[in-house]
């Protein structure tokens, strides 16, 4: 009764995305992940431009958005989203049918723990070493990127994405935590764009 409008209109999209995920559930990831990606490097190139595109439009205090947008550095990160989509997609169903004990909210903190001690290092060695790699960078220059990110990102992401994962495996249904987690992750790869080019500019 304290949902605005006739329920329908907040279930049926979500029982929409349900079905269409049971019948194909790899499209859907990969399509989900492509948006998220999208939309959070939108927001990333509106705080931080590209290197190249910043040096040319030093100029100007106030460039438009339009004008310093970077077309290579959204398909960079469109690639790494779908790369990333399904056995990202597998881990979380991996972590859901396994770790699961007779106390619910141990199980949870479990897998919290070893979500953020061992997906998300490598995933964010992963996202930087590809931004770096598809960049053309050399080998150890993709090793200094992963240095100079990786540490912090993962220091960082303590802030956030435990109390999302515990909230997902507890209240959540199965087919919909990738959604969930998807708008709070547009939100962090913005962070994660940015950062990388921060990282960028301070190698340059």
């Amino acid at each position: 009764s304290t949902i605005p409008g006739p329920i329908w209109l907040w279930t049926q999209p979500l029982d929409s995305y349900s079905r269409m995920h049971k019948k194909r559930p790899y499209i859907v990831q990969v399509v989900s992940a492509t948006i998220i990606y999208l939309f959070g490097d939108l927001v990333a190139q509106s705080i931080t431009p590209t290197i190249a595109t910043e040096n040319q439009n030093s100029s100007s205090s106030a460039q438009p958005f339009l004008e310093a947008y970077d077309l290579a550095r959204t398909a960079r990160a469109l690639a790494i989203g779908s790369f990333a989509a399904i056995p990202g997609y597998h881990w979380f169903l991996f972590l859901a049918r396994n770790f699961n004990y007779s106390s619910k909210w141990g199980s949870i903190v479990l897998k919290v723990l070893i979500n953020q001690i061992v997906f998300t290092p490598i995933f964010n060695s992963y996202f930087f070493g590809m931004q770096s790699g598809l960049s053309g960078a050399t080998p150890a220059e993709i090793v200094e990127r992963i240095k100079h990110t990786v540490p912090r990102s993962w220091f960082n992401s303590w802030k956030l994405w435990p109390v999302v994962t515990a909230f997902s495996f507890a209240f959540v249904r199965v087919e919909l935590r990738g959604l969930f987690a998807g708008v709070i992750a547009i939100g962090w790869q913005a962070y994660l764009s940015v950062l990388n080019q921060r990282a960028a500019k301070m190698e340059e």
